[in-house]
């Protein structure tokens, strides 16, 4: 019997061959497994995963690339166990067969509850939840703004106990979808335009219960990045008190209920009121009583004043000054009789003693050179001319002898 010569394979030839036998195999081309992901690791300039999927007695290498990575609604961690659609290949270079996965989805977690906790897991690792970066909420707000569907239940809860509660308060409305596709848009611009016109003194945004995918607009990214910028303090009304979504842990504040909310926005005014009547009557009976002290103080400071006046011996001393300034008097005006009299006698003697009146009398004053008064012939010569002075007039004359 002569022996067939056996075929001698390349390694090339070997991978290619099992290449080819596991891609004609209907049954691998597209298969669904499970198991735990491990040696995760990302091609940041691709963009495709690169992983092992194990259970407890064995290892597969699985690759997704960046098209179907785009599809995923959860982010692939290590040791997270999943369920993948996949096709069985051979990757010929390393003579290694290997999964195409097309799809996966958590395994015993739902797809919503899983990317919630890892966007709670990232933002709060982000410090997007920090408390120190919470915004007090107003005591007395004068306007109130609301985001919410402006037909839901969630809307009226608030306006009646915003109406009935604190009437003096202003509301805002931003009317929105609360969920859906386009609800997380009109959520952070209804957000961001009541933060950049600063258009109320504190928000309530929310809408009422309802499942995760109805609330599922609440966990949007985005939206808490708009709440953690808002200048403005949010206080989160979504759903019910067993309800969580993201909304609440970035909020200043969480209301279990739409209703809760409107009753930490704003004082209750019966019991505002009464506060201030009970305020008033605290400040009225202190003034009483500060009125009737300082009452009794001023009596005390009357008599007290009354004993330390000094107005008696301002009362002597004034009779003293008002003696003294009657001496005065007196005497200045006995003084100014004497000067008087004696200004007359004086004023008598000067009179007889005036030239002019020596004149009148009949006598004539004689001068040379105008102002030069003779007094004896020697004083002029032949020929001189002089001034005779009389009362009434001056004769000029020559002197023809002497």
């Amino acid at each position: 019997m002569i022996t067939p010569t056996p075929k001698v394979f390349t390694v090339s030839q070997l991978n290619e061959h099992i290449g080819s036998m596991i891609a004609t195999d209907p049954e691998l081309q597209m298969i669904f497994i499970e198991g735990e992901i491990s040696n995760l690791r990302k091609n940041e300039h691709s963009g495709h995963l690169y992983f092992s999927l194990k259970d407890n007695k064995s290892v597969v290498r699985a690759v997704m690339f960046s098209f179907n990575v785009r599809n995923l609604r959860f982010r692939p961690e290590d040791g997270m166990k999943v369920i993948m659609r996949a096709q069985v290949t051979v990757y010929e270079p390393m003579g290694q067969y290997q999964l195409k996965v097309e799809d996966m989805q958590p395994d015993g977690v739902g797809v919503l509850a899983l990317r919630l906790e890892q966007l709670k897991r990232k933002l709060e690792a982000e410090g997007l939840f920090d408390p120190s970066h919470k915004l007090p909420i107003p005591e007395m707000p004068r306007v109130i703004g609301v985001v919410t569907s402006p037909t839901g239940a969630a809307l009226r809860d608030i306006l009646d106990i915003l109406g009935r509660r604190f009437p003096c308060a202003e509301v805002v409305l931003a009317p929105v979808l609360v969920q859906g596709e386009s609800a997380p848009a009109q959520l952070i611009d209804a957000v961001n335009t009541f933060s950049e016109h600063m258009a109320a003194d504190v928000i309530i945004i929310g809408r009422g219960g309802g499942s995760m995918e109805d609330l599922w607009a609440f966990n949007d990214e985005g939206l808490a990045r708009a709440i953690y910028d808002c200048r403005i303090p949010v206080i989160s009304a979504v759903g019910h008190e067993t309800d969580v979504t993201i909304c609440d842990f970035v909020s200043d504040l969480r209301a279990p209920t739409p209703s809760a909310a409107a009753e930490l926005a704003i004082p209750d005014g019966k019991e505002l009121t009464a506060a201030m009547l009970s305020t008033m009557r605290k400040v009225e009976d202190n003034l009483t009583s500060t009125i009737s002290t300082l009452s009794l103080d001023t009596d005390k400071l009357s008599k007290l004043v009354l004993a330390l006046t000094p107005m008696p011996e301002i009362d002597l001393y004034q009779e003293k000054i008002d003696s003294i300034s009657v001496r005065i008097i007196n005497a200045a005006e006995s003084n100014y009789q004497l000067a008087s009299t004696s200004a007359q006698e004086l004023f008598t003697k000067l009179e007889a003693l005036s030239p002019i009146a020596i004149m009148n009398r009949g006598y004539a004053r004689v001068t040379i050179a105008q102002t030069k008064n003779l007094t004896s012939v020697d004083d002029v010569n032949i020929g001189d001319t002089v001034e005779i002075h009389l009362k009434d007039g001056t004769i000029t004359a020559a002197v023809t002898e002497k």
